[in-house]
């Protein structure tokens, strides 16, 4: 089966209301163009001097989604033409897109990330951290960023039963942000859960993305 009809099986697994992203790090512009040509128009990358020879090669109306960790000093490359970073860790980095947004003139669509997975490894912010950093005087000065929801990792394990709990720990997170936060905000909306060993889970926690990759390029 080839990525067409691995990509094609896949969207129609996927209920109404949750957006596939189809995770291209280390493919090549002839395996995403293969996507593209199938339909796809969402791809998201993990490490930034991966993605911008992408942008040059491939067509204008892709929409790039920046899914790995992504450092302070590399944010001004993509500002430009992002459509959404998921991987918004820290009070800091934040601070940092929304500087860059300001001398772009854009807005940033930013997903914050919670970490709730047992590895140390995986980034993110914990739900006081995440509301401590919604309610400060900082980010309300903010105005070149727009908080569109939470992304999370869940641990690398087959105990389903550990995957779903941690998923149902970031929809919880979502929901109380939501309610204090951004209740009068319809943008604030999504949950960014689920790759391609658990996001039939991720699905039935209330994810509205997915981040699949190997599951429609292959193994690596």
């Amino acid at each position: 089966m080839g990525i067409a009809a691995r990509l094609e099986k896949i969207r129609k697994e996927l209920p109404s209301g949750v957006e596939l992203i189809l995770v291209s790090k280390t493919k090549s512009p002839e395996e995403i163009l293969e996507a593209y040509d199938a339909g796809q128009r969402i791809f998201g990358e993990s490490k930034v001097q991966e993605l911008l020879p992408k942008t040059e090669k491939l067509p204008k109306d892709i929409q790039w989604h920046m899914v790995g960790h992504l450092q302070s000093n590399k944010v001004k490359y993509i500002v430009p033409f992002i459509s959404l970073i998921h991987s918004v860790d820290s009070a800091k980095l934040l601070k940092v897109i929304n500087k860059e947004g300001r001398k772009n003139n854009r807005t940033i669509p930013c997903l914050l990330q919670m970490h709730i997975a047992d590895e140390s490894s995986k980034f993110g912010m914990d739900h006081d951290e995440l509301c401590q950093l919604l309610d400060s005087d900082t980010f309300k000065e903010m105005h070149h960023v727009e908080i569109r929801g939470l992304m999370g990792m869940a641990t690398f394990t087959s105990d389903t039963e550990k995957v779903k709990a941690e998923f149902r720990q970031l929809r919880t997170s979502f929901d109380y942000i939501k309610q204090n936060q951004f209740s009068d905000q319809t943008s604030f909306r999504e949950i960014s859960m689920g790759m391609s060993d658990d996001y039939n889970i991720a699905i039935g926690q209330g994810s509205t993305m997915v981040r699949i990759g190997s599951a429609i390029f292959g193994e690596r």
